[in-house]
């Protein structure tokens, strides 16, 4: 399978439901969507056309959050990343996709950690990163997080 081919046949599978499409090379493209469709777009992508899901990650993008799904598809040496946004810093959730892909599940705990998005459906948020005294609704991936200041007559 080309680039070309599969991203034919998530646009023919999705259309309207998908918002945007980067081809940025013959082996590169990010297809972006709403969050309501990340579920049905990572199940298309991973059980029907075959794709192996790599990672995940997110970006602050100041006024948003964006979610990116990575997958691949070795034969031909293929990266496609689905993009969402998540336009409610104040509590930004999506869809927990565990449930399509088992190997999501520390990704998401991560990128709830070190973000602060929910993902909705996922029962294990434990902490994977931080240390446990880490305070709540600190995220230190994000823009607003402030470096604390270290006190230097402990070092």
């Amino acid at each position: 399978m080309m680039m070309d081919e599969v991203l034919k046949k998530i646009n023919d599978r999705f259309g309207d439901k998908v918002l945007k499409v980067e081809k940025k090379s013959s082996r590169r493209a990010y297809v972006e969507i709403y969050p309501r469709d990340i579920v049905e777009v990572v199940r298309y992508m991973f059980k029907d056309l075959g794709l192996r899901f790599n990672i995940a990650s997110a970006v602050d993008d100041f006024d948003k959050i964006e979610i990116l799904y990575h997958f691949a598809y070795d034969p031909s040496g293929l990266i496609v990343s689905v993009r969402t946004m998540l336009n409610d810093k104040d509590n930004p959730s999506i869809d927990t996709v565990t449930h399509v892909m088992k190997a999501a599940w520390w990704i998401e705990r991560e990128i709830h950690e070190l973000f602060g998005v929910n993902f909705e459906g996922n029962q294990d948020m434990r902490r994977l990163l931080l240390p446990d005294d880490w305070p709540q609704d600190v995220y230190p991936m994000r823009k607003s997080f402030i470096v604390p200041k270290r006190d230097s007559r402990k070092e």
